[in-house]
């Protein structure tokens, strides 16, 4: 049976400790890991600022997982109900993923966004360059 790939959002109160953070986090790794699920990427977008104030906060850790399971797996379920419990829980989102979401993830992942924006800058100095070349070359003449 094939895998649903699934992405959740979690977005943490902004008090916790680094250690309280991690702790955190690795609970809901082994609660995924536990029931069926297969990590296949974490990030951390660390201490960022909200749109609107969340218990009176305005910023929060946010954190994303990226995990495969099978279809018919209550995992979904389970973890949503471990946010709903942990009172360090601001928000959260699961959504389930179809395959133009997984394979612009894994292309995210592989740096392919950030590396075309180097290239745009890099393409455009040398033809500066060539200008100022070639303009010096007929003065001389």
């Amino acid at each position: 049976m094939a895998k649903t790939h699934y992405e959740s959002v979690v977005v943490l109160t902004p008090v916790l400790s680094e250690k309280m953070l991690q702790d955190a986090v690795s609970s809901f790794e082994k609660l995924i890991t536990e029931n069926g699920g297969e990590l296949i990427h974490k990030e951390n977008w660390g201490l960022t600022k909200m749109a609107y104030p969340i218990q009176k906060k305005t910023t929060g850790f946010y954190q994303i997982f990226e995990f495969a399971a099978e279809a018919d797996a209550q995992i979904v379920d389970k973890l949503e109900l471990a946010y709903r419990r942990d009172e360090q829980v601001l928000r959260y989102l699961c959504i389930k993923l179809d395959k133009h979401a997984i394979k612009y993830n894994e292309r995210r992942r592989n740096g392919e966004f950030k590396k075309a924006k180097l290239v745009d800058n890099t393409s455009t100095a040398p033809i500066a360059e060539a200008k100022v070349a070639t303009i010096t070359s007929e003065e001389e003449e």
